[in-house]
């Protein structure tokens, strides 16, 4: 039943991708369509109100300008609500002001749509807090997300350095995608018991007599958007295994749906607005068969269990798990909130086996399984460029994708994100094995405990935000560390992608001869396939080496 349950799942997530992904080719075609008439009028009011100009284009260096100005000035104010709202209103509970180190992590993180969570939001967050610096960035972020990747894709088609405009992508992700989708996706969750109120905390009385204070808060507002938009910070510490987050089976499958609908669809969407179908298919197959790979693993690794656990006659895994969703549900969601980088769990990661922890180290590692919103697609065409530029060198021609030659000026650029990736996981991962204080926050010794580490830093870099959860993160040490992680991540690869979108578009188009190395095939397919493993594999196999796979071994001694 659980592999039937994995297999409808994740049929019907396959069935949306297209309908979804012509939807999203509408949204940011810029050409006048019927839901002009819906949301036409609301977004030429925002355009009034912020002073943009609705038609006015930007070369790739003043979108990048755009979205690093707006980003700054929105990190700035999320850092203020946090340190200050112990004095604003909407704060029933008379939660305290946030310390400056764990108020920097926090509005980095949210401002990034990694939603790394060193706080439990239940006993931190101010109701105001939650809406304007949690669930408001959530939409701007994975609204940032998709704008850059649309803005990517406008770039390799393009005659000249026009990747649109960045305000207008932002405002169109958000009235046309986010907040619809998201309004519907709660109302539902309320439908299933979700808490949506701005009352304070109950007081209830339980069956053996004893006092109990339930949190309560604007919760399926939150859920909704952190799931469509792929953030995945919990209203409360246990996140999507709390029960007034995912209160029943029905609501754990629209948490799944919600996380891969987007990030699957861009792909076909790509396809679409570079007017060949086939290269958007040849990118999603490579990113399908990666995530049917990995969840293969974490599915069969969780229902083996451990030596120990066979040995008692206890058959699978079921540690850190709910038993409302069980091991085929958990792990299900385990592959899919690491592949859309989103963080959201309904299983405590941190009690996986060894080769089950693996799966979501992994998947973040390689940063392009699909991905979060925008990012996890302009990762994979990373790749694609990395893997046309080392099929020209084998076949001595001028490596080509669509139409437009890869010269040096756009592989040291993609050089330069590939590599940012695993510097800002392993570097501060090093330094902290360096640090006494760092090291006694490690709750558990040995392999593990590399893994635990290793995982924090891993999911700030892939601006995930999931955690292995048996790590203090909340230091001064991990809060800036972890901070700048996320920001790097983040900004590093949008940048050079942009740049490499704005040196592509004032490329002219090179005329397909017999000579040239289509990209679009099943054959280039395992060619992306191997590239990105092999990249992958010599970049982080030695660290992984120390942890879960050195665990998994030691299970057998």
């Amino acid at each position: 039943m659980g592999l039937i349950q994995v297999v409808v799942t994740l049929l019907i997530i396959g069935l949306l991708v297209k309908p979804v992904g012509v939807y999203l080719v509408k949204v940011f075609d810029y050409e006048p369509t019927r839901l002009d008439r819906i949301f036409g009028p609301i977004e030429r009011f925002i355009y009034r109100l912020i002073g943009v100009r609705e038609k006015e284009t930007m070369g790739w260096k003043k979108y990048v300008f755009a979205l690093l100005i707006s980003n700054f000035v929105m990190l700035m104010l999320l850092y203020i609500v946090f340190r200050v709202q112990k004095y604003l209103p909407l704060n029933p509970d008379g939660i305290d002001n946030m310390p400056a180190a764990l108020a920097f992590n926090t509005a980095a993180s949210f401002i990034t749509n990694t939603n790394w969570q060193a706080y439990s939001g239940e006993n931190s967050l101010s109701y105001l807090s939650q809406m304007i610096a949690i669930t408001f960035p959530m939409f701007t972020s994975a609204a940032t997300g998709f704008a850059v990747a649309i803005a990517f894709i406008r770039g390799l088609v393009a005659r000249q350095d026009n990747l649109g405009n960045f305000y207008v992508d932002l405002v169109r992700s958000i009235t046309r995608i986010f907040l619809p989708l998201s309004f519907i996706v709660a109302l539902f969750l309320v439908f299933q018991g979700v808490p949506q109120t701005l009352h304070g905390a109950a007081d209830a009385t339980t069956i053996e007599g004893a006092k109990q204070t339930i949190t309560r808060g604007p919760v399926a507002a939150l859920e909704s958007i952190k799931h469509i938009g792929t953030n995945g910070g919990g209203y409360f510490g246990t996140n999507a295994a709390h029960p007034f987050e995912n209160p029943t089976p029905l609501t754990n499958f629209i948490h799944i749906l919600c996380l891969m609908l987007l990030p699957t669809a861009l792909v076909y969407a790509f396809g679409v607005m570079i007017k060949n179908k086939r290269q958007g298919w040849t990118v999603f197959a490579a990113m399908g068969i990666m995530f049917l790979t990995f969840l293969t693993i974490v599915f069969i690794a969780e229902y083996n269990g451990t030596p120990a656990l066979s040995a008692l006659g206890i058959h699978g895994n079921m540690e850190g798990k709910e038993v409302r969703f069980g091991i085929s549900e958990s792990a299900l969601f385990t592959a899919v909130t690491t592949a859309a980088t989103t963080g959201s769990v309904n299983t405590m990661h941190d009690s996986l086996t060894p080769i089950g922890g693996l799966v979501p180290l992994a998947e973040m590692m390689l940063n392009n399984v699909f991905g979060g919103k925008g990012v996890g697609l302009l990762n994979g065409l990373l790749y694609v460029i990395l893997s046309v530029f080392i099929c020209g060198l084998m076949v001595g021609r001028t490596p080509e994708f669509l139409g437009k030659k890869i010269e040096s000026k756009e592989i040291k650029l993609a050089s330069i994100a590939i590599l940012t990736h695993p510097a800002i996981i392993l570097v501060p991962t090093a330094i902290a094995f360096s640090r006494p204080e760092a090291i006694a926050s490690i709750l558990n010794q040995g392999y593990h405990g590399v893994s635990e580490v290793l995982y924090a830093f891993t999911s700030g870099g892939a601006n995930n935000g999931s955690a292995f959860a048996g790590l203090t993160a909340n230091t001064n040490f991990y809060n800036m560390a972890i901070g700048l992680v996320m920001l790097f991540g983040r900004y590093i690869s949008m940048i050079a992608m942009l740049a490499i979108a704005g040196s592509l578009a004032t490329k002219r188009s090179v005329a397909a001869t017999v000579g040239t190395f289509r990209t679009d095939t099943p054959l280039f397919t395992v060619i992306l396939i191997v590239i990105i493993l092999v990249v992958g594999a010599l970049t982080f196999f030695p660290t992984l080496a120390l942890g879960p796979i050195a665990e998994h071994l030691g299970m057998f001694q």
